[in-house]
């Protein structure tokens, strides 16, 4: 059996073992909450008993005896009435109600009377042959508090279950993201490799007098490979935020973009003319502006128009980028950051979802879909504070 499987088992039998737990606590409750249901019944029978015998005692002690069973019920609430349901006393009911037996508010009196009765809370008392009166109670504060036990109990199970699963969920994705920062980490070193090779082939190039312009082509992709290297080789670590014109950084991408992407779309890029400072990781940042216009292309199948617009604002500078393209519908503009996410056909769905965490764990900014229409395209928007 693999470690993976018995894992599982383990995992199985502890959620089990849980909810096996919580019954037998559930049902704990419920039979200390029937104990204390017939006790009480037992001991308001005894006070009912006692006061029956009263009417007709046998010598003083017994008298002094029945009365001492009467007067020891300080918790649990009593009306006494006639057969005809007329209040004749009471014992442990609020003084605004019912005090010395009197009856200060009969509204209230005999709504809790009829509580009393609904719960089947009734002994019968006869003082003398064929006069009967009837005792009527209620639960009492103990046994009122108990019967909410329960709720309280499964709420806080309930919240621990959570803290548990939330706990369970945090590690699981620490562990995933440990992984897919090892595996970035370990491409990046991969690709060093080539890299050096080819830079090598490039300098033979220019001593051989090869094109000049076939050279810079190939220099400018060469440079974008150890780009992307260093894109894989910051994951998982903090990066260094410097100084940047977002601006000049933007505009620099796009240009590369632009010259690499089909003929059939056409690219607008708008800016102010004037440099926008912000905290910035170039390298981190070209990366957001490629997916987002690899995105919006792919959107639009290769063909339409694509704008990146950049707004300075009071505090923040935003990037918009407008495509042409088929479109999301309103319920899908959360879950397009979602790791695995993906409306193509191919591709992992990891792109807006790395996008999301470079703008916003690495440089405290925003990123959303700001709209979007079936058939009529989608626009990004990205903010980042100002310096």
């Amino acid at each position: 059996m693999q470690f993976s499987d018995k894992r599982s088992i383990i995992r199985s039998v502890i959620i089990v073992s849980s909810f096996l737990i919580v019954i037998l606590i559930i049902w704990n409750t419920y039979y200390m909450f029937q104990i204390f249901k017939d006790e009480e019944r037992m001991k308001m029978e005894l006070w009912a008993n006692a006061t029956e015998a009263l009417f007709s005692p046998t010598d003083d002690k017994a008298l002094e005896t029945l009365n001492d069973i009467t007067n020891k019920n300080t918790t649990i609430p009593i009306i006494l009435t006639d057969a005809n349901g007329v209040i004749l006393n009471s014992k442990n009911i609020d003084s605004t109600i019912l005090d010395d037996n009197i009856i200060k508010d009969s509204v209230r009196a005999y709504g809790l009377l009829e509580q009393f009765k609904s719960a089947d809370n009734r002994l019968t008392v006869e003082y003398l042959p064929g006069e009967v009166q009837y005792v009527y109670y209620g639960n009492s504060t103990v046994l009122n508090v108990l019967k909410y036990y329960p709720i309280a109990l499964v709420l806080i199970i309930v919240l621990f279950g959570a803290v548990v699963y939330n706990f369970y969920r945090a590690t699981k994705a620490g562990a995933q993201n440990r992984l897919w920062a090892g595996m970035a980490k370990e491409t990046a070193h991969q690709i060093g490799t080539p890299l050096s090779s080819l830079l090598g082939w490039i300098e033979i190039m220019k001593a051989d007098n090869v094109d000049e312009t076939t050279v810079t082509e190939i220099q400018k992709d060469v440079d974008r490979l150890q780009t992307i290297a260093e894109r894989f080789s910051k994951i998982g670590s903090e990066p260094a935020l410097e100084t940047c014109d977002i601006v000049q950084e933007t505009e620099k991408s796009f240009e590369y973009l632009k010259t690499r992407a089909s003929k059939q779309v056409e690219f607008n890029f708008s800016a102010p003319d004037y440099p926008i400072t912000v905290m910035l990781n170039p390298e981190l940042h070209s990366w957001t502006v490629e997916n987002l216009v690899k995105n919006a292309i792919d959107a639009m199948r290769g063909k339409g128009k694509l704008d990146v617009i950049v707004e300075d604002r009071e505090k923040y500078v935003k990037i918009k980028v407008c495509d042409s393209g088929k479109g999301m519908v309103k319920g899908q503009f959360k879950k397009v950051f979602e790791p695995g996410f993906t409306t193509k056909k191919r591709g992992w769905g990891l792109g807006l979802s790395l996008t999301k965490r470079i703008v916003e764990e690495y440089h405290k900014g925003k990123i959303k879909v700001l709209s979007s229409e079936v058939g009529k395209g989608t626009i990004m928007q990205v903010s980042f504070p100002k310096q």
